[in-house]
């Protein structure tokens, strides 16, 4: 019968092994995104497409690659790399400061590339890009309180442990 040892460490080879395969995917699907984009706007360029909505397309594409490249990074750090679970409340709040920070930087970068080809097609189709830029600025808003909140609870915490 497997002890309580074993089955952690089955369990944490287990779950180490899932979020390599998931990263290792990630990684490869980003890269894809990245040939794809390349491809695009080269193909443009070789049969007089509309260059610039291309590039502007292609901007928008490697923006998502690069904030799926930073997630797989992500998981590869944080879970497979990592010999250790996060132990405090501070850990905890930079870790996801880190990942929010990814993707609110991912939400702007592609406000702005829809912003700029929508601008340049048609005034009316800018209230997608205008409702993401919104939401990016939520995003990093929440973040300021978050980070805030939890600096506070972390001090009241540490505050405690000293009087206790």
């Amino acid at each position: 019968m497997a002890t309580e040892r074993q089955l952690h460490r089955w369990f944490h080879l287990t779950t180490s092994a899932v979020y390599f395969l998931v990263s290792a995917a990630l990684l490869v699907i980003s890269l894809a995104m990245i040939g794809h984009a390349i491809w695009e706007v080269a193909h443009a360029f070789i049969f007089a497409r509309s260059v610039v909505d291309t590039m502007l397309e292609a901007i928008g594409q490697i923006v998502i690659s690069v904030a799926v490249f930073d997630v797989a990074k992500y998981l590869m750090e944080e879970e497979v790399l990592r010999e250790r679970e996060l132990r405090s409340a501070r850990e905890a709040r930079q870790t996801l400061t880190k990942f929010l920070v990814i993707i609110a930087i991912a939400v702007t970068l592609e406000a702005l590339v829809f912003i700029f080809g929508a601008g340049s097609k048609d005034v009316n189709g800018l209230l997608y890009p205008t409702l993401l830029l919104a939401v990016s600025v939520l995003l990093i808003v929440g973040l300021g309180l978050y980070q805030r909140l939890s600096m506070y609870t972390e001090r009241q915490s540490a505050q405690h442990d000293d009087n206790g």
